[in-house]
């Protein structure tokens, strides 16, 4: 299904229900019931409730946004200095230079066909992905320079497979969703209490209150539907974050 159409049914859903009840209370209230005996102390307690709550929404969008863009960083750099690594190798040996080569394509065709997807899955990397790393490492450590000028690349490409590995690392400690279980506990029930106070306030059935009604718990959903989208710092889909990897090793 997809997200946007995730998010047409949550807004839609979270509106309907909050004017259906709305509507069904208003038919249940006497006529002798005045909305302008609601005391000040509820309306002073509902801004309050509503204040807290957008600030906890706007900490835990930002932890996911932070979350998203360090995601994409690590990605980047992984693929980066694996590119560095394939361009670099060229003062190599012809054979040599081949091996590495087609090491790196390997492992980044696997990376991108197979690993993403068990770890948008299960949030972790898998044990083949670290052995063909391993192998890229060992074509350019086992290699013996022939001269001077070899010599000279030999560190700068050690240098370049170690950042690859630290950007892989990197990637399997942020495989996982940001934020835990408890922080949704207290978002979906700081949301509950937050539509749930409009009721205190004795709205009415005109069209003015209905549409703020509406509108304040699309709003709620949306936000909350950005923060679940943004939750998995490496995105929901292979093609959300592997762009830098199809961008350097096109094919």
């Amino acid at each position: 299904m997809s997200e946007w159409l995730v998010l047409a049914i949550a807004m839609a859903a979270a509106c309907a229900v909050v004017l259906s009840i709305t509507v069904l209370r208003e038919r249940r209230l006497g006529e002798d019931d005045d909305p302008s005996e609601t005391p000040d102390v509820i309306e002073y307690m509902t801004m309050m409730v509503g204040v807290v709550y957008a600030i906890v929404l706007g900490l835990a969008i930002a932890g996911v946004w932070e979350a998203r863009n360090s995601a994409q960083d690590t990605v980047r750099a992984e693929a980066q200095a694996l590119h560095e690594v394939s361009e670099r190798v060229q003062v190599y040996a012809p054979a040599a230079r081949d091996r590495t080569r087609e090491d790196i394509r390997t492992y980044v065709t696997y990376v991108v066909d197979k690993e993403w997807p068990v770890m948008l899955a299960k949030g972790e990397l898998t044990d083949k992905g670290a052995q063909l790393l391993d192998q890229v490492r060992a074509d350019v450590t086992e290699y013996q320079p022939r001269d001077d000028h070899e010599s000279q690349s030999y560190q700068p490409l050690l240098d370049q497979v170690t950042a690859a590995d630290t950007a892989r690392n990197a990637r399997a400690q942020g495989a996982g969703p940001t934020l835990p279980a408890v922080v949704w506990f207290g978002l979906i029930g700081g949301a509950l209490v937050a539509v749930g106070l409009i009721y205190t306030l004795q709205i009415r059935r005109s069209g003015r209150e209905l549409l703020l009604a509406g509108l304040y718990s699309a709003m709620i959903a949306f936000l909350l539907f950005l923060i679940w989208d943004f939750n998995l710092p490496f995105g929901r889909d292979v093609a959300d974050a592997t762009g830098a990897f199809t961008d350097l090793f096109p094919g």
